[in-house]
């Protein structure tokens, strides 16, 4: 068997592989990683195995055209994604400071891709490569392929697709998308012709030219100014994202027509297995080393994702409306090849990181019924209480934890990407909750309850807090049985759509009550293509249209935050100013549950009074 390569980076690369001439560059915002977590090495081996003739470019220099035209012109052209996060949520924190790292850059340095990298690298492609097919793909074009609330300039933006003046958009998991697009420029086809492909984005001058049954929301100039516009475009956009039952949604720019078609079919699970199958070198670029080379790598070096999509339908997160809700599996045989893989790697210990997913704990599609039908419009599968067609039965899921535990070699394996801790209740049986504990969590495991409110949870998405604490006494027990000293850590949010002052003062009480003080905290960050981001610009429940509260100023943001870190002496100030606003000086005291006690007066020390 042949050792895996790199894709040529270089001019001097495709000289070294006997090449005058290649097919399409791929552009990405991450550095170079050859492992199938990074998007541009997947859809670069995809085509690859194709047979075609791929070059990466990766973090170029943007302020010319000089990075672009090194390896010469491609004959078909150019496909460019901004990485594996949106670039503005690389940059920039949630309160929209810059970052001082990113992890997708060799030594972590930060500042190698441009703000709004789709675009940029888009109009230095064009500049470079005048009259070839520009393509782009990737998370920022698939969340952004509407019209947008951008967080970042607080205004709603166009379709990136016209931003960057590009021919087509990739949106979603883009393996069949890239391979059909590939497939048709290299015949001939002129790019303005590839209309009829799922899973793609362009414009037209008039509905007519739609091929698929079709739906039309507010157009731009509406969703612009008309915040219930947007609400009503934002609910249909997600009703449709279904690959069984959704239809192509259209929304007018102007004078142009921009027309989404229905979703790719997911890959079923010999397609994945094809695609992890790939001869990856699962490595940095070796021309990274003197950075001391890219960190994102370390967490997935040795961690196996074994599905696709995701049917928890929080409002905050972006997934469903990229991979989908619907959830599809590698065959067993892959995954323990992938993982059989590691054993002969330098730095291979015995221990399998993660074996999990965008949810650990998902094997299938959440009902036989969504295989046929597609998802429901207006129902969650879990939240907020699980539907009764759901199937939680995990044995599947545990077959795999068994056969991946059992190769020799392998002295453990984790399950570190969280699990949806109310689908594993479902599951009547309970033995892959108990080897779960057992077995397969390294001193903590992370859920995310998110709240204690039942109706901020309503808002995010998330079952009601009863739901939680039925897991975490059953989790109690389980280590209590094995002799286990582990721990539960708790994801929590604040200022999300929804919560109140008071909402916040109610999660804070309960978990001082409850003993539980939280590691990880995190604020609301309207990120595009989200439920939750809707809600943060328009004030309404798109699916509802009812109308909800939004913490938006950074005073109250900060307020609900530090009632969260209520036990940090340097936020004692913020959290007795919230505790006054929202009418729970009764939290201010010397009584055990007081949250904290009262400011002393000038010169003197608190002391409880006797």
């Amino acid at each position: 068997m042949n050792t895996p390569t790199f894709l040529p980076t270089s001019a001097s690369d495709m000289t070294a592989r006997g090449w005058d001439h290649y097919d399409f560059l791929l552009i990405t915002g991450d550095a170079y990683v050859d492992h199938p977590s990074f998007g541009a090495a997947v859809i670069g081996r995809v085509l690859e195995a194709e047979g075609h003739r791929v070059a990466i470019l990766a973090q170029p220099n943007w302020h010319d055209t000089a990075a672009f035209l090194a390896m010469g012109r491609p004959r078909f052209g150019v496909m460019i994604s901004a990485g594996n996060l949106d670039s503005m949520v690389a940059h920039y924190t949630s309160a929209k400071k810059p970052r001082s790292e990113d992890y997708y850059s060799p030594g972590k340095e930060a500042g190698l891709r441009p703000d709004r990298a789709t675009i940029v690298y888009a109009n230095r492609a064009r500049e470079a490569f005048s009259g070839l097919p520009v393509i782009l793909g990737g998370l920022e074009a698939s969340l952004r392929r509407f019209a947008h609330y951008d967080y970042w300039s607080d205004k709603v933006r166009r379709s990136v697709l016209l931003d960057a003046k590009a021919d087509l958009l990739v949106f979603g998991m883009g393996e069949t998308q890239s391979r059909e697009i590939a497939a048709r420029l290299k015949s001939g086809s002129p790019i303005e012709t590839l209309t009829d492909i799922r899973g793609t984005v362009y414009t037209a001058a008039n509905a007519a030219d739609c091929p698929f049954p079709k739906v039309e929301c507010p157009s731009f100039e509406e969703v612009q100014t008309d915040k219930r516009a947007y609400a009503e475009a934002t609910r249909l956009q997600m009703e449709e994202h279904d690959p069984i039952r959704g239809k192509a949604v259209l929304q007018r720019h102007g004078d142009r027509v921009l027309i989404a078609n229905p979703p790719a079919i997911p890959l079923d699970g010999a397609s994945l297995d094809k695609t992890y199958d790939l001869p990856y070198t699962r490595e940095v670029h070796p021309m990274y080393e003197a950075k001391g080379g890219v960190p994102a790598i370390d967490e997935v070096r040795f961690s196996v994702t074994h599905n696709r999509g995701c049917f928890g339908g929080c409002n905050f997160c972006a997934l469903s409306f990229h991979q989908g809700r619907m959830v599809t599996s590698r065959t067993h045989q892959s995954v323990v090849r992938e993982v059989e893989g590691f054993l002969s790697h330098p730095e291979w210990k015995g221990y399998v990181h993660d074996l999990g997913g965008p949810t650990a704990n998902f094997r299938r599609p959440a009902c036989a019924k969504q295989q046929k039908h597609g998802l429901c419009k207006h129902r969650h599968c879990l939240a907020p209480t699980p539907c009764k067609e759901l199937d939680a039965d995990h044995t599947d899921y545990l077959k795999l934890l068994r056969k991946v535990r059992a190769i020799p070699g392998v002295k453990k394996v984790f399950v570190r990407s969280g699990i949806r801790f109310d689908y594993l209740l479902e599951d009547t049986n309970g033995e892959c909750f108990a080897e779960l504990v057992h077995y397969h969590i390294s001193g903590q495991l992370k859920v995310a309850p998110e709240h204690v409110v039942p109706h901020v949870l309503d808002c995010m998405g998330k079952p009601h807090v009863e739901t939680y604490d039925r897991f975490a006494e059953k989790y109690r027990r389980l280590n209590q049985k094995y002799d286990k000293e582990q721990y539960l850590v708790p994801y929590l949010m604040s200022s999300h759509p929804g919560c109140r002052l008071e909402d916040a003062v109610t999660l804070a009480e309960t978990l001082h009550k409850t003993g539980r003080h939280p590691e990880q905290v995190q604020d609301f960050y309207p990120t595009p293509g989200t439920v939750s981001t809707c809600m943060y610009h328009t004030g309404l429940d798109p699916m509802t249209m009812n109308p909800v509260h939004v913490p938006k100023t950074e005073k109250e943001r900060n307020l609900q935050r530090a009632l969260l870190q209520w036990r940090r002496p340097e936020k004692k100030r913020q959290v007795l100013e919230a505790l006054r606003s929202a009418g729970r000086t009764d939290l201010i005291g010397f009584h055990k549950w007081c949250l904290v006690k009262p400011e002393a007066p000038p010169g003197q020390n608190n002391r409880k009074k006797r």
